[in-house]
């Protein structure tokens, strides 16, 4: 399994349009319907600090987000808005868990 945490805050009046990108690569993602692939992405209180993270499965899944159209358009307009706070990603590994991941 392999593990990424991404961090990085916006412009305040980017962050709806990167809500709204986020949600439209999660609906790409629920229908591809791959259960070696699990995103999940968070607003922090600001209201403009995004957390995301990313678990795989296998080497496969973990190229999956890369051949989105939604994703490529979501990292784009990202890097367009000139963050506040610029994408930090870090490899991240699980010590335990309360429940099955994969």
């Amino acid at each position: 399994m392999k593990a990424t945490k991404v961090e990085y805050t916006v412009k305040i009046e980017f962050a709806k349009q990167n809500a709204e990108n986020i949600s439209n690569v999660m609906i790409d993602l629920k229908q591809l319907n791959n259960a070696d692939l699990k995103y999940s992405s968070f607003l922090l209180d600001d209201k403009k600090s995004f957390v995301h993270f990313v678990l795989t499965n296998t080497e496969e899944a973990g190229k999956i987000l890369n051949t989105l159209d939604s994703f490529k358009k979501f990292r784009a307009e990202l890097k367009a808005s000139n963050p506040e706070i610029p994408p930090l990603v870090k490899n991240i590994m699980l010590v335990d868990s309360s429940y099955d991941i994969f």
